[in-house]
């Protein structure tokens, strides 16, 4: 299967061994991005990683599951109350003044951000060359939800990823 490098900059540690094993010089960017177009998809600067920053993907990512209605209900309607749960815990922690529970309340609110994303990609919306995201994005394009929604860009994405599970 054909792939190519990405670079986690979170995990980057800078060691720069990949700068070194690459044989095409596709890590050697000045933004940190690895060039797509130059890499050959070895994985040996994968492999040289020492803090895992670097992984390898599918050039064809496959479909999304499917998943029945009832399913994908469910796991909106869960991600929407984890969602709600993070709110709540930005709010409070915005408004204590003790700062063990701040702490916690900031926990809290990634927890459930991490928990409503999980769900998210599992309902289908987080991959975007699936039907649901497809389908998101032009009902977001004909209805945009704020006049500064950036209508143009949503096209673009529309145009540059296929969808791999369209019916």
């Amino acid at each position: 299967m054909k792939s190519y490098a990405v670079r986690n900059l979170r995990l980057c540690t800078k060691d720069c061994l990949c700068l070194y094993v690459c044989p095409t010089g596709a890590t050697d960017t000045e933004d940190s991005i690895i060039d797509v177009d130059k890499c050959t998809g070895c994985g040996v600067c994968a492999e040289s990683c020492p803090s895992g920053a670097i992984t390898m993907m599918p050039l064809q990512l496959p479909p999304q599951q499917h998943k029945t209605e009832k399913v994908t209900a469910v796991l909106n309607l869960m991600s929407q109350s984890k969602a709600e749960q993070e709110k709540a815990a930005l709010q409070i922690a915005k408004e204590t003044e003790k700062d063990g529970l701040y702490r916690l309340m900031m926990a809290f609110a990634r927890s459930n951000r991490i928990m409503a994303e999980d769900l998210l990609r599992e309902a289908g919306y987080m991959l975007p060359q699936s039907s649901n995201a497809q389908d998101l994005l032009k009902s977001l394009i004909d209805n945009p939800p704020s006049p500064d929604f950036p209508v143009e860009s949503a096209k673009k994405l529309l145009e540059l990823i296929p969808c791999n599970d369209c019916r």
